[in-house]
């Protein structure tokens, strides 16, 4: 799941691509069709005399988006298995967590930024169908004691309910988006789900756009983490809910010391072995130590102007699920 970066190359696949110059931000609409929409922008150099961190790097801000963007787009075919791999399938159970506290119900719009290969938009489409199937079967169990009176009203009422759920997968790295619509069309999802080549520092959608906004292992890797947290209150309706979903910091002495010692010596070497590549899995370990811990990342969500506020921690503190809602 990546950030953003400086430049990159504007490629239409499918709709328009508009461009941002200056500060002048770049919006779309969003459908229900699966194209893939590229976004192209122009940013000033001014973050060059600035400096931050990449992994234990420190470098010029204008640089690191650049060095994650090559990183994810290096990773982006073995992301998926890599994930595997690394959490030993857990990843799965994390992102299924995610959802179930998220709860969404038929009519939902996500936005899933930084959504990469589209795991968390999938666990989306798939929990609100259920939850559509599950009412209607509840209706129609009711429906059999109803009178015609009620039958008709019922009738009406779902005329006017909720519309179809949409899921918007937006990240700054086409070759992960690319990854994600083949998984989309391979898995069969045809409907509801677009792809959106998006900066999450500078999201392309108008205000107050979405019901919930998730963002799974990928806001560590943004250059200004209050920025991205910005644009997640600005893009949520009024009673919307920002979700995050990021390694985070152990708390037990012992479990910490084991976790370290299989992130920093195994990691790396599966990413070698698996995806040919070291240097990136080196990097994303390190820059799970360098991301804030729950408390603090909380204070920034409530920086942002976020209420109610809170994170639930899962295996120990190794990933943390953190909501806050607009108001």
């Amino acid at each position: 799941m990546a950030a953003p970066f400086r430049t990159f190359a504007s490629k239409l696949i499918c709709g328009s691509c508009r461009v941002v110059h200056g500060g002048l931000r770049s919006r779309i609409a969003v459908s229900s069709t699966s194209c893939l929409t590229s976004v192209c922008r122009c940013y000033n150099a001014g973050s060059e005399d600035k400096s931050t961190h990449f992994g234990f790097e420190t470098v010029p801000e204008g640089q690191k988006a650049e060095k994650v963007y090559k990183v994810f787009e290096t990773v982006a075919q073995k992301y998926d298995v890599m994930n595997d791999a690394m959490s030993m399938g857990i990843h799965r159970l994390w992102k299924d967590a995610l959802l179930r506290i998220m709860n969404p119900q038929p009519g939902t719009r996500l936005l899933d930024t930084a959504g990469g290969t589209g795991d968390i938009s999938f666990r989306f489409l798939d929990y609100v169908r259920s939850q559509r199937a599950r009412q209607e079967r509840h209706k129609a169990r009711s429906s059999q004691t109803l009178t015609w009176q009620q039958i008709a009203d019922n009738y009406t009422a779902e005329e006017q309910g909720p519309g179809q759920s949409k899921a918007v997968v937006c990240d700054i790295n086409k070759e992960m988006l690319k990854v994600g619509k083949q998984r989309a069309e391979d898995l069969g999802y045809k409907t509801g789900l677009s792809w959106v080549v998006g900066d999450a520092e500078e999201l392309p959608f108008d205000d107050d756009q979405f019901d919930v906004y998730t963002i799974a292992f990928g806001i560590r890797n943004v250059t200004h983490i209050e920025q991205a947290l910005q644009e997640a209150h600005r893009v949520l309706k009024p009673g919307g809910r920002f979700m995050c979903l990021e390694f985070s910091r152990v708390s037990n002495p012992l479990l910490s010391s084991v976790y370290d010692a299989y992130s920093f010596q195994l990691i790396p070497v599966l990413g070698e072995v698996i995806a040919g590549d070291w240097k990136s899995y080196q990097y994303l370990v390190e820059s799970i130590r360098r991301f804030p811990d729950q408390e603090t990342f909380k204070g920034m969500i409530e920086e942002a102007g976020f209420f109610q506020v809170q994170y639930f921690n899962l295996t120990g503190g190794v990933v943390a699920i953190h909501s806050g809602f607009k108001l």
